[in-house]
């Protein structure tokens, strides 16, 4: 049965093949890239997998739970861009994040227990979980390349890379609303209610509609650039708010019924 103390030899054998894969993207070796990175995935994966199986419930309740997620689906996000786009420095910046999303984990364990609230013993529960932390990575994915579009592009941006970021962000929505749906379909099938303003519930609502406001906005005839970028990485901040931020918001420590840490 395998336990959390043996996530360091997974991450540490995951990160080696991302690492190896961004290696690859920036020489051109497209197909180093792939099998590389492919392989650090399904190593990241397969302890997802056996900790679900040891722990005999998703493995999506606690922050350390859900920043196991979001560290497989950030190079993931990464190799699709790749794919798609040629990106070679985005596996990089997709490495990076992951690592800094493990480190945590690995110098903050949390307890892993088999133990699970009633509220949590839904169907909905790990599919609303697991699409939500595929779009924070995505959205994630249109936050680097804002960064990148406004403070290490030497030159103009370009109409393609516009593109893509709202291509991301297109995609990321997408994800994000499909998610709110299962939410609401677990909640009343949890509580009776679809929507109950809960401080969690208050800023997804923020938070999507953060990103309705630039899809919107790209799609002004005279729309600024820079102001677009910006507005995503905005969008990023109150998505961080939304996922991690709340537990520390006095409004959500004792009413929240989104508080599955303790």
């Amino acid at each position: 049965m395998i336990t959390w103390e043996q996530f360091i030899y997974f991450a540490v054998a995951a990160v080696l093949l991302w690492v190896v894969g961004a290696w690859g993207a920036w020489k051109g070796r497209a197909k180093m890239a792939y099998a590389t990175t492919g392989t650090g995935l399904l190593v990241f994966f397969s302890f997802i997998v056996l900790m679900w199986i040891s722990l005999e419930r998703p493995p999506l309740r606690t922050m350390g739970e859900t920043r196991l997620w979001y560290s497989f689906f950030l190079p993931l996000a990464g190799i699709i861009v790749y794919t798609r786009w040629k990106y070679k420095w985005i596996l990089t910046f997709s490495t990076i994040l992951a690592l800094v999303f493990i480190c945590v984990n690995l110098l903050k364990p949390e307890m892993h227990s088999k133990a699970l609230m009633p509220a949590l013993q839904s169907p909905w529960f790990a599919p609303h979980v697991i699409v939500y932390m595929f779009c924070y990575a995505v959205l994630g994915a249109a936050t680097v390349m804002a960064i990148y579009l406004l403070f290490f592009k030497k030159k103009a941006v370009t109409a393609e890379e516009l593109e893509i970021t709202d291509n991301l962000v297109y995609v990321g929505l997408a994800f994000m609303t499909v998610g709110m749906l299962f939410g609401a379909l677990w909640a009343k099938e949890a509580w009776g209610h679809y929507w109950n303003w809960d401080p969690k519930e208050t800023w997804a609502a923020i938070t999507w509609f953060a990103y309705l406001i630039y899809i919107h906005y790209r799609r002004l005839p005279n729309s600024n650039q820079r102001l677009a970028l910006w507005c995503l990485i905005v969008a990023f901040v109150l998505l961080q708010m939304c996922w991690w931020g709340i537990n520390y918001l006095p409004s959500a420590q004792a009413t929240s019924v989104h508080t599955y840490n303790s």
